[in-house]
């Protein structure tokens, strides 16, 4: 049985998390405004720039949109901005991938700077260890997203 301090900071932690994220979205829809663009088009931005060129197939699933016009018109958008480009797969030429500009990337990026600059000294002053603990927690957590957002587009 948890203690009541267990309790306390479980549930002081399960708000810190809330808080994150709900800070975590508004700096998305501050940074895509800014660069003149959604959320949904940067955040294509950012699964390809973490996860390399992908397929509009593989894009819209990620962003949970359709296949069809949406993800069409997504990347359109980001292809007349000069963010992405496409080209055929070279092992099957139906295929379409679509890859980043990586200098044009550069000028969205720059919106991330005072967040990379907070995270950077916020991690500077922690131990090795406890950034190893960080860094466990994360990966555990982004392990278990794509199942969890599944779950939850499945819900009535």
């Amino acid at each position: 049985m948890p203690t009541p301090e267990r309790e306390r900071m479980v549930r002081d932690l399960t708000a810190a998390v809330r808080r994150s994220t709900m800070y975590t979205v508004l700096l998305h829809h501050t940074t895509a405004g800014k660069a003149g663009m959604n959320v949904t088009d940067a955040q294509c931005i950012n699964a390809l720039y973490l996860d390399g060129p992908q397929t509009p197939g593989q894009l819209a699933h990620l962003m949970g949109i359709t296949t069809g016009g949406a993800i069409t018109a997504v990347i359109d958008r980001l292809e007349k901005a000069g963010y992405v480009r496409r080209s055929r797969d070279s092992d099957d030429r139906r295929r379409v991938i679509v890859e980043l500009v990586e200098e044009n990337v550069q000028r969205f990026g720059q919106y991330f700077a005072p967040i990379g600059r907070a995270f950077g000294d916020r991690i500077d002053s922690y131990s090795d260890e406890q950034v190893g603990f960080l860094l466990d927690y994360l990966r555990h957590n982004n392990d278990a997203m794509p199942e969890i957002i599944e779950e939850i587009r499945r819900l009535p």
